[in-house]
């Protein structure tokens, strides 16, 4: 399928591994040209050359901080006029409830709320007067489903994804949409920290806490990126004009509900 992405210019954060790398991998093969980002510059650049190498696509290599004004500043000289962006960033390691700081919910929502809804403020209405603006936030699937441990996380993207439903819906009209994927559990890097800190939390083994996470998904493995990046470039389209303001679950049938 053309997915009418060949000329197009995308920002994809926090894109030199996992989630964010393969949603930059997926839009360089439908022929966008991609800058990508990170806060580790030697890994970044090992990321773009692979991914141009590969893919034969423009890739540009970003290394900054998105949650800082000064991160974003560089990230938006190197793309001024996205058709389309992808927001992303980890989201706080797992803690106890009852140990979350005020400094931790702060940094949590900067990172996970604050920081994207910034990035879409300042590209949204080049994309309304260019007709066309695809934005894709990859948040959580605890956004609808609470994971012991990640409240803070759960609860900055919830903000996001509520903040964004009004605007979704007021810029629909110039074939802008704004979209939010949330993923479960994937076979990335942060998945393996995340079961780590999970399974001390749990007095448990590593092991034994990823075999737990494993065996409860209906589908009884962990995502791939590759699947979780083909879905973002799908949603960066020129078929996906008419879908907006929606929460896309991929979690190999995690979450129990039917609606």
């Amino acid at each position: 399928m053309d997915l009418g992405l060949k000329g197009r210019k995308a920002i994809v954060c926090g894109s030199s591994r996992g989630l964010g790398r393969a949603c930059a991998e997926a839009l360089a093969e439908a022929g966008a040209s991609v800058v990508v980002n990170g806060r580790d510059a030697a890994r970044l650049e090992a990321a773009a050359k692979d991914i141009a190498a590969r893919t034969g696509a423009r890739v540009v290599p970003v290394a900054a901080d998105v949650s800082t004004e000064a991160g974003r500043a560089a990230l938006l000289a190197a793309c001024p006029d996205p058709d389309v962006l992808v927001t992303n960033a980890d989201g706080p390691p797992p803690k106890p409830f009852r140990k979350i700081t005020a400094a931790d919910v702060a940094a949590g929502v900067n990172g996970n709320m604050i920081t994207p809804i910034a990035l879409i403020q300042a590209v949204i209405d080049g994309m309304i007067e260019r007709r066309y603006g695809r934005i894709v936030n990859i948040t959580s699937g605890s956004v609808k489903s609470p994971i012991t441990g990640l409240d803070v996380s759960s609860g900055a993207r919830a903000g996001l994804t509520a903040f964004l439903a009004g605007p979704a819906r007021e810029v629909a009209h110039a074939n802008v949409t704004i979209n939010n994927i949330l993923p479960g559990q994937f076979d990335t890097d942060r998945l393996k920290t995340a079961t780590a800190r999970m399974a001390e939390m749990r007095g448990l083994g590593v092991d034994e806490m990823m075999k737990a996470r494993r065996e409860a998904i209906p589908a009884k493995r962990f995502g791939t990126p590759e699947e979780f990046g083909q879905l973002c470039a799908f949603l960066s389209s020129q078929h996906a004009g008419y879908i907006t303001g929606q929460n896309f679950l991929i979690d190999g049938g995690l979450f129990p509900g039917a609606f």
